[in-house]
């Protein structure tokens, strides 16, 4: 008969099946100076947090005003491409950007964070790039990745299923060089046929506290310049909103104010010294660098935001954990106090 140990698992530790001790049950052995230590600990640690926090919220601003900074030239932009295509309407323009051909490759643009400490933001993405690749590999689809941001391109980089073409940092400001070089690598993969459609997956910022993980298509491109997600639908921000970070009743409020940028009017008359294919072929490029920068900045923007939400999170637990320690050490101190004096009393009274 079959030995019956050799299946047998090893059980985990107790500590591991358990779940974490509350604060009483924590410091119910240790010393005064132990518990004092902890609680100073635990002090110090909201004090980084509440400053991560503040910190974040002041970057936050900045992003949104990079994003909002950025529309004028994406909206006038469209109204030009609008303008020469309603205009070469019925001639035969070939733009190598708008070939729309069999899918067999998609590139993955997959942008992340550069650090962690922002809650569940870059495992999001990652998450949503995943179930992305699952989907395009059930229909027979190979998929190739582009990672932006030192998160993303460390976890899939790590696992050998996924082909990682190229990597870039986020960094903390995106330029206008930056979404360049990273254009660049897209145009030189779609025009070259090694692959046949490309995705930005980014989280599109909707407010301080809300951040929506999107897929968009990036290539092949509309002439008219619409950005819609792969299911159809039209993103292209028609009002942007700004949030800003106030003070109400001694307290953090969240305030949201829609923005519209002016741009000024374009007039439908043109007349064109180049080949339109030219024209087409400068601006085309120059419009996916403009959504490739807009969608670094919305992610930056609610990376920040993430940031600050988790950091208040943690500072609210850290105030609640201190508040909570010292109850129980003022507990014990006052138990302790009690004994010592009853122990004199007892003293005196054998004395007596």
């Amino acid at each position: 008969m079959p030995s019956l140990q050799r299946g047998k698992k090893t059980p985990r530790s107790v500590a591991q099946l358990s779940p974490p001790l509350p604060p009483e049950r924590q410091v119910m052995n240790a010393s005064g100076k132990e518990m004092r230590d902890r609680i100073a600990s635990v002090n110090g640690t909201r004090k980084i947090t509440e400053a991560m926090k503040l910190v974040a919220a002041a970057k936050v601003r900045r992003a949104q005003d990079a994003v909002i900074n950025a529309r004028p030239f994406s909206e006038s932009l469209v109204k030009v491409l609008f303008a020469i295509n309603t205009r070469l309407a019925g001639e035969d323009v070939d733009v190598p950007l708008c070939n729309v051909r069999p899918v067999k490759t998609v590139l993955l643009l997959v942008c992340t964070g550069d650090r962690g400490l922002c809650g569940g933001y870059n495992s999001f993405i990652i998450r949503k790039t995943e179930a992305r690749v699952a989907e395009l590999e059930a229909m027979g689809v190979k998929c190739k990745l582009v990672c932006i941001g030192k998160k993303g391109g460390v976890y899939f980089k790590r696992r050998p299923q996924y082909d990682v073409v190229k990597r870039f940092d986020m960094g903390q400001s995106p330029t206008t060089d930056e979404a360049q070089a990273i254009a660049d690598e897209v145009y030189s993969e779609f025009v070259g046929e090694e692959v046949d459609k490309v995705e930005l997956v980014y989280s599109r910022f909707v407010s301080l506290i809300s951040a929506e993980p999107s897929i968009q298509t990036l290539l092949p491109m509309s002439k008219e310049g619409e950005i819609c997600d792969v299911n159809g639908k039209c993103i292209d921000a028609k009002e942007d909103i700004m949030f800003t970070l106030t003070s109400e009743d001694g307290k953090f409020a969240v305030k949201g104010t829609p923005v519209e940028t002016e741009v000024a009017g374009f007039e439908g008359v043109m007349q064109f010294e180049q080949d339109p294919n030219q024209i087409l072929d400068a601006l085309l490029p120059l419009y996916m660098n403009s959504q490739i920068l807009r969608a670094l900045q919305e992610a930056l923007a609610s990376e920040l935001a993430a940031r600050m939400n988790a950091m208040s999170t943690a500072s609210d637990n850290a105030k609640d954990l201190s508040k909570r320690l010292t109850l129980e050490y003022n507990r014990v101190r006052q138990a302790k106090v009690t004994s010592e004096i009853i122990e004199l009393v007892a003293g005196a009274a054998a004395a007596a």
